[in-house]
C-alpha cells in the first residue's frame, strides 16, 4: 500500500471515529470502544476454541 493511500485511510478512520464519538469526550469514547475491542477479541478466541473442541472426529 502506497504511503498516500495509508495516509488517506488513516484520515478516513479518524473521521469515522470522530463521527461515531459525536459529542462524547475522547477519553470516554476510548474507554467505551476498548471494551468492544476486548469483547471482540474474547469472542473470536472462544469461537476458535469451541470449533476446535467440537470438531468432528474423522
Amino acid at each position: 500500500m502506497a504511503a498516500v493511500q495509508k495516509q488517506k485511510l488513516k484520515q478516513q478512520l479518524w473521521n469515522i471515529a470522530n463521527t461515531l464519538r459525536g459529542k462524547m469526550d475522547a477519553d470516554d469514547f476510548r474507554d467505551y470502544i476498548l471494551g468492544f475491542i476486548f469483547y471482540k477479541y474474547l469472542s473470536t478466541k472462544m469461537d476458535l476454541y469451541t470449533n476446535e473442541i467440537l470438531k468432528p472426529i474423522v
